[in-house]
């Protein structure tokens, strides 16, 4: 029987034992001291989005300064498309990671490895339909976003790079998610770090050595996403995880709790980019060009500060949805209370960092433009303060996902990136201008938080009742 080890154990560490096999891997979910596992967990996966963000931020550099401004706005104007095209993927991943996690708390591998092949085969079909539908109607589709002339040629070309590639790139971070929730923590990050840094290498090498066209971005980002999916499930061909291939499929039943699990992200990823949209012709209508290329400078610090904190809340779903599965409340309370503080304290530490001293990290961006660089350094002192909020919101929904709670987890990511920041958007600018528009996240966060910590009392009410009723039994 498994020794379980709660906040006030001082029994001797010994993690190094728990990897050293597949059964090891999850043990350490519920044995390894809380705090001791926030940091191998969280850290890792934390390390990999930032980089995954950092390269994002280079591709756009490289594209912009090799290529043009045309291909930069072609690119921007598909990105979504691609991203909804990944969000069926995102949505399945996440849905069934919270499934598999619970079923090997409940030490039912040979369940988890059907959830994780019926999974797999969900993203390869969706796959197959997107590319397909991507490639067909890619020209409709640009011209439907408004695009026209060389900036809608350039976007058809990018686009249809991914389409051939879908079929072996989508897999990439549903993968991910199950490395983490066998233990993987560091092969995770290796490969996402490997995969990010090869994308900047091959960016460099197609566009700025070779002098490629706008098909060698979307190239080096797809034979990068290829090889990585490759190597991230070699361990699992190979034998050595708790999850493995089955011809032997869920039911019906199961897979719509999945999907209802996982559309928190589906959501997530459709309406960010619905209100950066809104946002942009919010700034375009009351400050012009430059406001919008201000929004723009912001928004690529907080991707860097977002992906540390979904990072941090991505990284301890396995283990909260394992000691679910395992019926471990201590354990659940007390890895979110470390999840929680962590999110506080790095919010806070960004928050204080852009108040007195961003203004250096943002004049990287700006090319000694003083106008551009003085609206984006206000910008930044009035939209950081919503750091003082986010943090609630994006790790509260990973915790209700991980506990099986879809509909909190689809409310959190309505409520936090579209319905209240669009509500205060609308209703700010009237009364504070520009001013009011870098606010309405502000104003949108508070509320979330305060959405959030009712459903965070409502769940872990039904924690103990649920607790309670099964040790009764």
């Amino acid at each position: 029987m498994n020794t379980i080890i709660t906040d006030t154990d001082t029994t001797q560490n010994h993690s190094s034992e728990l990897t050293e096999t597949p059964g090891g891997h999850n043990r350490m979910f519920e044995e390894m001291p809380p705090t001791r596992l926030f940091f191998r967990c969280a850290i890792p996966n934390m390390i990999s989005m930032a980089v995954v963000s950092l390269y994002t931020i280079a591709d756009g550099i490289f594209v912009g300064y090799y290529i043009g401004a045309q291909a930069l706005a072609a690119i921007n104007l598909v990105m979504p498309l691609i991203m909804i095209s990944f969000a069926f993927s995102d949505m399945v991943a996440v849905g069934s990671s919270v499934q598999i996690a619970i079923w090997l708390g409940r030490k039912d591998e040979k369940m988890a490895s059907r959830i994780f092949s019926t999974a797999c085969l969900l993203i390869l079909l969706s796959a197959l339909v997107m590319g397909t539908l991507a490639y067909a109607f890619s020209y409709p589709l640009v011209q439907l976003l408004g695009a026209t002339g060389e900036v809608a040629d350039l976007a058809v070309r990018y686009m249809r790079v991914y389409a051939v590639f879908s079929v072996l790139i989508m897999h990439f971070f549903a993968v991910d998610n199950y490395l983490r929730i066998c233990g993987r923590v560091h092969y995770s990050m290796a490969m996402n770090v490997g995969m990010s840094l090869a994308n900047i290498l091959l960016d460099w090498l197609f566009i700025g050595a070779f002098g490629w066209g706008i098909e060698a971005a979307a190239l080096a980002s797809c034979l990068s996403l290829m090889c990585g999916n490759i190597i991230c499930f070699l361990p699992f061909f190979a034998g050595k995880m708790p999850l493995g291939f089955t011809r032997k499929w869920i039911r019906p039943r199961l897979i719509g709790n999945i999907i209802a699990n996982g559309s928190s992200e589906f959501f997530n990823n459709i309406s960010g980019s619905v209100c950066m949209i809104i946002f942009n012709a919010a700034l375009l209508s009351v400050g012009g060009y430059m406001a919008v290329a201000a929004f723009s400078i912001i928004m690529y610090v907080d991707s860097v500060v977002k992906a540390l904190l979904f990072g941090m809340g991505d990284a301890l779903q396995p283990s909260i949805s394992y000691n679910y599965g395992a019926g471990n409340p201590s354990r659940i309370r007390a890895i979110e209370g470390r999840v929680l503080a962590a999110g506080l304290l790095l919010s806070l530490a960004v928050l204080l960092f852009m108040q007195t001293g961003g203004e250096g990290l943002l004049s990287l961006f700006a090319k000694g433009d003083s106008e551009l660089i003085a609206m984006s350094v206000h910008g930044m002192r009035l939209f950081s303060l919503s750091y003082l909020f986010t943090w609630c919101a994006i790790l509260s929904g990973s915790f209700f996902t991980a506990l099986n709670r879809p509909v909190f987890s689809l409310v959190t990511a309505a409520g936090q990136t579209l319905v209240f920041p669009v509500l205060f958007l609308f209703i700010l600018p009237r009364f504070l201008g520009l001013d009011g528009i870098w606010l309405s996240p502000v104003c949108a966060g508070g509320v979330s938080s305060l959405v959030c910590l009712l459903f965070q009392a409502d769940t872990n009410r039904r924690l103990r009742k649920s607790f309670h009723s099964r040790n009764a039994a």
